[in-house]
């Protein structure tokens, strides 16, 4: 089918300026001015990554726009609205031009593109676009511009605006995002194995506290084992751990050990224990790994985690802590993953809401790296 199948978006998406979006939970109200040039560099990040997909340039389904289309379209939104401060800075209440965003995508033929020239000029946009708004003078904030139907905007709002665009169309390719950052642990998967081979000191002391508040022959779930470090440890101390990870060659490594191991996806596959059917887990270990799902799709999995264990059990959980999200480079490869940063309040909302009850959340540094994690022990609701 021809690109003219995609519905043209009338909407007025104003309305994120007033209350959460349902769909990727950008929060405007938790939005500050000084953050918005970090967002917008971090998301441009992440579309560096996705456009290394080698499928990039093909659409889920016939009315919806591939990751290369969507990355377009975001490299003109970072130039529209680098026009559109621009105007506000030098003129009293500007009318903006119009930019009709489907009739550009057709014109300009979107879905022909080449995706690392996309790459290359959506970071190039973004970074002109992020260095505009550190060039607000503070008493500037509130000068005024409108749309051509008469919407107005501050430099502030239209600021925020800007970011839900980025954060909405991010959410918009998750599946994409996250099969970037698979591709990534895939193809680096020894590498990654050699590169953390000795637990750091903050797993060993959790480690030992999950196991002696669990207790020997406890059934865990792990996801995300990678190439079996602390399933290993987790064994050794006397509990039996389902191994499982999304990525292939990391399953692969497990089973070459000599050991079971599942790939699976807690957002989507079945949980059940193959080993113990219909029996739920005594306990979910998952150490940086769920710190890849989606915002939007991070309590969905928790919640299934919690179905899945029984009253009472545990789930030991780290994040990296921050605000936002970015394609990462730390740690033992260099190739970029996708992270996306909690904080202490909203992720203890989201684990009550799941089902879980936080024990303790602990704020720690990484040994590597020195970077901010939350290090969580949470007890299954009764």
């Amino acid at each position: 089918m021809s690109e003219a199948t995609i519905d043209p978006d009338t909407k007025d998406w104003t309305w994120v300026l007033e209350r959460p979006c349902p769909e990727c939970g950008f929060d405007a109200t938790t939005t500050t001015v000084d953050r918005i040039p970090e967002v917008i560099r971090d998301n441009a990040t992440a579309w560096e990554a996705v456009l290394t997909l080698d499928d990039a340039g093909v659409r889920p389904e016939p009315s919806t726009w591939s990751p290369l289309e969507y990355a377009a379209h975001v490299r003109d939104v970072h130039r529209i609205f680098d026009l559109r401060v621009g105007l506000m800075l030098d003129q009293d209440d500007p009318t903006f031009p119009n930019w009709d965003q489907d009739e550009t995508a057709l014109a300009d033929r979107y879905a022909e593109q080449d995706p690392a020239t996309v790459a290359t000029e959506l970071l190039d946009a973004a970074e002109t676009v992020a260095e505009r708004y550190e060039s607000v003078p503070p008493g500037a904030w509130g000068r005024r511009g409108f749309r051509s139907n008469g919407s107005a905007f501050t430099i502030e709002s239209i600021g925020v605006y800007h970011l839900h665009d980025l954060v909405h169309h991010a959410w918009d390719v998750r599946a994409a995002v996250g099969r970037a950052t698979v591709e990534a642990y895939d193809a680096h998967a020894t590498a990654y194995r050699d590169g953390t081979a000795s637990l750091p000191a903050m797993v060993v002391d959790e480690l030992a506290a999950y196991v002696a508040a669990l207790g020997p022959g406890a059934r865990v779930l792990e996801i995300g084992s990678g190439p079996g470090r602390d399933a290993r440890s987790l064994e050794e101390a006397g509990l039996s751990v389902r191994r499982t990870d999304i990525t292939p060659a990391f399953v692969e490594l497990m089973r070459a050990d000599g050991h079971e191991a599942d790939r699976l996806d807690p957002l989507t596959d079945d949980l059940d224990d193959p080993a113990r059917p219909g029996t739920p887990y005594d306990g979910v270990w998952a150490s940086a790994c769920l710190l890849h799902v989606a915002r939007a799709d991070l309590p969905i999995v928790l919640a299934r985690l919690a179905a899945a264990t029984r009253p009472g059990g545990l789930l030991h959980l780290s994040l990296k802590e921050g605000d936002g999200e970015a394609a990462s480079v730390h740690g033992s490869i260099e190739a970029p993953r996708h992270v996306v940063y909690w904080r202490e309040e909203p992720l203890r909302a989201v684990l009550e809401t799941a089902g879980w009850v936080p024990e303790q959340v602990l704020h720690v540094r990484g040994q590597r790296t020195g970077q901010p994690w939350l290090d969580v022990r949470a007890a299954r609701r009764g």
